[in-house]
């Protein structure tokens, strides 16, 4: 019985000491629950931290985002506020292709407004979609006076045959048209140097033996020549006269007269 209390009582010491040495090892930072226990100022400022970390981007992403849907587009400057939507200009508008449309025959077209674009119908009401009126053809196909096109400076107007320049032509804004609004184009070289005819020839008349009419034209090579040579004796200023008569003898820019 004896023996029984005394291996009792080492038991008992026996988990003292294992219960201390585990306290002991938990208080040294070592154990698992050192994290939960020994530091929660630690596990706090994790909690704090985490949320502002990822509170900054998102707020960043929002202003991001708001700053693209506030920004204007570039056609919104020849659009005009709350006006019918029939008459707005064709940049402001996105239709539907009429396949069965007749080329020169006016069709009906379907259209709506683009992003951004406010306007009314005739009973000032705001349709999401309207209706125009358009000639069914293309672009390119339009009469001059329906597009504008670039002016060349280096082709001659006065030449046979007459000499042509690929132009690059945009129609007018208030023109509907199919396909493309900027488009090439081959045209006559016409434009003018401020070159007048009448002064021209006024100058070959009087004062063309002396080759006045040729340095007004910028053709300084042949007016020196006709300096010097009286105007060939008088037949180069005859010739002359009937040249730039006729429009033949024009700027030496390749201009056309004004």
């Amino acid at each position: 019985m004896a023996a029984a209390v005394v291996a009792l009582r080492a038991l008992e010491r026996l988990c003292r000491v294992a219960l201390f040495l585990s306290q002991l090892y938990v208080l040294s930072g070592r154990g698992s629950l050192s994290l939960e226990h020994s530091h929660p100022q630690a596990q706090l400022a994790k909690v704090a931290i985490v949320p502002t970390s990822t509170h900054i981007p998102v707020s960043k992403v929002s202003d991001f985002n708001s700053s693209e849907a506030t920004a204007t587009p570039s056609y919104m400057t020849q659009c005009p506020s709350n006006g019918l939507c029939s008459r707005l200009p064709p940049g402001c508008m996105d239709c539907e292709t009429n396949c069965s449309c007749i080329y020169g025959k006016t069709a009906v077209f379907e259209c709506k407004a683009r992003s951004q674009v406010h306007c009314v119908d005739e009973k000032n009401n705001r349709p999401e979609t309207f209706t125009i009126n358009m000639t069914c053809q293309l672009c390119w196909q339009l009469p001059p006076s329906d597009y504008v096109c670039s002016n060349p400076t280096n082709c001659k107007t006065v030449s046979c045959p007459r000499e042509r320049y690929s132009a690059n032509c945009t129609v007018r804004d208030h023109i509907h048209c199919l396909g493309n609004r900027t488009f090439p184009k081959m045209l006559y070289c016409n434009w003018t140097g401020g070159y007048k005819w009448s002064t021209a020839l006024a100058l070959s008349i009087t004062l063309g033996g002396f080759g006045a009419d040729r340095f007004y034209l910028g053709q300084w090579r042949e007016g020196l020549g006709k300096l010097f040579s009286f105007g060939g004796l008088g037949i180069w200023t005859l010739i002359d006269v009937l040249l730039i008569g006729v429009g033949y003898v024009g700027p030496a820019d390749g201009s056309l007269y004004i």
